[in-house]
């Protein structure tokens, strides 16, 4: 028998899909944040929303949900540089204050325990 999942992990499942799809609605936003070092930001920006709608998906099918939730972990780790890169450029920033652009580093950490709940706490 399948049990059904916790309705917080719909909601993780849904911002992931949702994010996903802002890569192609809005590509133009993530491709300012990506640091200039890193080759090919339009494949980049593709490449992480495409793994963010997949991942969401996948959270909501109890058999992939570990497998989705250490894919998740491991995107917030290589999409870390952007966040960084938005706190020390200017114009990456979107004009969001400095204080505002240092609350999403650890806002990282806390989406990955968020997501590691599911599979540490089992």
């Amino acid at each position: 028998m399948i049990l059904p999942l916790p309705w917080h992990l719909y909601l993780m499942a849904l911002l992931y899909i949702m994010a996903g799809l802002n890569h192609f609605r809005k590509p133009r936003m993530y491709l300012k944040i990506i640091p200039p070092y890193f080759p090919k930001p339009e494949l980049l920006n593709k490449i992480s929303g495409f793994a963010e709608i997949l991942l969401g998906i996948l959270l909501c099918f109890p058999l992939f949900t570990k497998f989705a939730v250490a894919g998740i972990i491991a995107l917030l780790i290589a999409v870390f540089p952007a966040n960084l890169y938005m706190y020390q450029n200017s114009k990456a920033g979107f004009g969001l204050p400095k204080y505002i652009l240092l609350l999403r580093l650890p806002l990282q950490a806390l989406l990955m325990i968020w997501a590691c709940l599911y599979i540490c706490l089992e």
